[in-house]
């Protein structure tokens, strides 16, 4: 008796058609030329120089801690909000998934006007915080925090959803069967296995909070030494120096190409799940 022999499965040629080379080629040139451009402008001589500038080091030293502290806030918050939209069951539950996810698409400068009708001075909190406690958010640090977790955590949440979606249930059960409760199950068992998916997202959201510049000088203002980011000195170098200005969108795009790098395939993998 003959043996069967197995059938080879058939894969997807790995070439593309002439006609899509193309305008592939095109779309890459079309994003790639502008850094590439940046990069040849960029001042060596006077990098040194520039990043050493009592403006710049006051810019990046605010620009690192508000973007740690926005990262940690995000943690503590976008986990457990993660956690309800991937395995919560409640009414309307995938119009929260759309305005969780709205950050990602909504221009940075109307997300500071939102900002400020929450936070303003004659805001919905913020008159009361005034009022009670003569506390303004306003043209502050905190602003600068708040407008950065804003952009920047629904990155955090979609990273987490998609990998508490895509994380085996058996083991909860197993947990559950066991005699663990839910938060010692959630603690010993699913922080565990989502772990990197976590750390992934809260790298993708340090740098997008670090590189946050709409909704920050629209809710924060642009205070040298007080509110203005990295980002805000880039901006505001245009017009006097423009060397100073290509130099730190330099630094910018080291950091946030660094990141992507190490991230993108992570990051979509579990995006597109």
């Amino acid at each position: 008796m003959s043996r069967a022999t197995p059938t080879r499965r058939r894969t997807a040629p790995r070439t593309i058609p002439a006609l899509a080379l193309v305008p592939a080629v095109l779309a890459l040139a079309f994003l790639v030329l502008p850094l590439v451009g940046l990069t040849l402008r960029a001042p060596w001589g006077r990098l040194g120089e520039i990043l050493t500038s009592t403006p710049v080091r006051q810019s990046l030293t605010l620009s690192l801690w508000t973007s740690l502290a926005a990262t940690a806030i995000a943690v503590v918050l976008g986990v457990p909000l993660a956690w309800l939209l991937a395995r919560g069951e409640f009414p309307a539950r995938r119009l929260v998934q759309a305005a969780v996810t709205l950050p990602l698409v909504l221009p940075p400068v109307v997300g500071g006007v939102a900002l400020l009708g929450v936070f303003g001075r004659c805001g919905l909190l913020g008159a009361s915080l005034y009022d009670a406690f003569g506390i303004t958010i306003t043209f502050t640090p905190a602003a600068v925090i708040l407008a950065q977790v804003f952009v920047a955590m629904p990155f955090l949440v979609v990273s987490v959803e998609g990998a508490l979606r895509g994380a085996d249930l058996r083991f909860d059960e197993a947990a559950a069967s066991l005699g663990a409760s839910r938060w010692t199950t959630m603690r010993r068992v699913t922080l565990p296995l989502i772990a990197p998916s976590v750390a992934a997202g809260a790298v993708l959201t340090w740098a997008r909070a670090l590189g946050e510049l709409g909704a920050t000088i629209t809710f924060a203002g642009s205070f040298p030494g007080r509110t203005q980011t990295l980002p805000l000195t880039v901006y505001s170098a245009l017009e006097t120096d423009p060397d100073a200005a290509i130099a730190l969108s330099l630094v910018l795009l080291v950091v946030c190409l660094a990141v992507l790098v190490v991230l993108r395939g992570h990051w979509l993998g579990q995006v597109t799940r």
